[in-house]
């Protein structure tokens, strides 16, 4: 069984930062792509930003220059810093993490999600 948790969402003021972090754990064999997701209310869910296991970004032209995505291999750990938030960043985020495990399934897995609100 593969879980993904996310921590770190909350409520902030507009400019300020938010680190969000999302740990996958279970009988992971290799992750391959993490990325993270956000929904609004009343709006479909987007990608905000994603990160291959070898390194390589990329964001959604909302976020460029504002966030930074990130991982930790070793502890299967993907992260998100947020900084210059504004109220439309305002929604639930979610973990997606393409993973295979040592039973040989390979699929997607998501997180519960996290909910970050930016007050102006």
């Amino acid at each position: 069984q593969v879980q993904l948790v996310e921590s770190g969402g909350g409520l902030v003021q507009a400019g300020g930062s938010l680190r969000l972090s999302c740990a996958a754990s279970g009988s992971i064999f290799r992750i391959y792509t993490m990325t993270w997701y956000r929904q609004a209310p009343g709006k479909q869910r987007e990608l905000v930003a994603g990160i291959r296991s070898g390194g390589s970004t990329s964001y959604a032209d909302s976020v460029k220059g504002r966030f930074t995505i990130s991982r930790d291999n070793a502890k299967n750990t993907v992260y998100l810093q947020m900084n210059t938030l504004k109220p439309d960043d305002t929604a639930v985020y979610y973990c997606n993490a393409d993973l295979s495990t040592y039973s040989g399934r390979s699929q997607e897995y998501w997180g519960q999600g996290t909910q970050v609100t930016v007050s102006s």
